[in-house]
């Protein structure tokens, strides 16, 4: 199994996901822009989050999006003893399954961080795992609105994943580059998917 960063598709579609919420201020704003273009993304949340937060989670289920494992503290998997990693992993996977009524089908490693025993792990969840192709526009560390938009533009192409940040912190400049991206993509002609919905197009083509 090897990471999915983008799908190789005709069509123009791009999946935007997030990562780190759900975020009572952030998340919302994410689904507010989306909903302005009848866009969907991929939520990858963290378990300790969607116990503070199960109105968010309900939110982002009620629109139509898919919310993914993205592990119960975001602790770096593979500096865990194999049973602890797997419990980070089935917390969420439980919780996911109870809040949202279905369980996730991908799966996103913290600090996309993995080693053969985290792979095992997916396959026997049933994940796919998910990476993006603008991991370089850094929006966690607050590089600017400009830099952030400048540096996703440089990977949208038909059936890029891309990938930002929803929790954690002030993300502000990520919800404007958010903003002026699905402007500009949906301007394009782009449609947004879930990553399910992206990897459901591959299988089709």
């Amino acid at each position: 199994m090897k990471m999915i960063e983008y799908v190789e598709t005709p069509h123009r579609v791009v999946a935007i996901t997030f990562d780190d919420g759900p975020n009572p201020i952030y998340t919302l704003e994410v689904l507010e822009i989306l909903g302005k273009v009848s866009g969907k993304a991929t939520f990858f949340m963290i378990g300790i989050h969607m116990e503070k937060h199960p109105e968010v989670v309900e939110a982002v289920k009620a629109q139509g999006h898919e919310i993914g494992n993205h592990t119960y503290s975001h602790v770096n998997l593979t500096s865990l003893a194999k049973n602890d990693a797997l419990q980070e992993i089935e917390r969420t996977d439980a919780m996911i399954a109870s809040m949202a009524g279905a369980r996730a089908a991908v799966f996103r490693p913290p600090y996309l961080d993995y080693n053969a025993t985290i792979v095992s792990m997916c396959s026997r969840f049933g994940y796919q795992m998910i990476g993006a192709l603008n991991t370089d526009a850094r929006d966690w560390e607050q590089p600017g609105v400009d830099y952030i938009v400048q540096k996703t533009r440089d990977h949208v192409k038909n059936g890029s994943i891309l990938l930002f940040h929803d929790g954690f912190g002030d993300r502000s400049q990520t919800i404007e580059a958010v903003k002026i991206l699905v402007s500009e993509l949906h301007s394009q002609g782009y449609e947004f998917v879930t990553v399910s919905e992206l990897l459901q197009l591959q299988k089709a083509d």
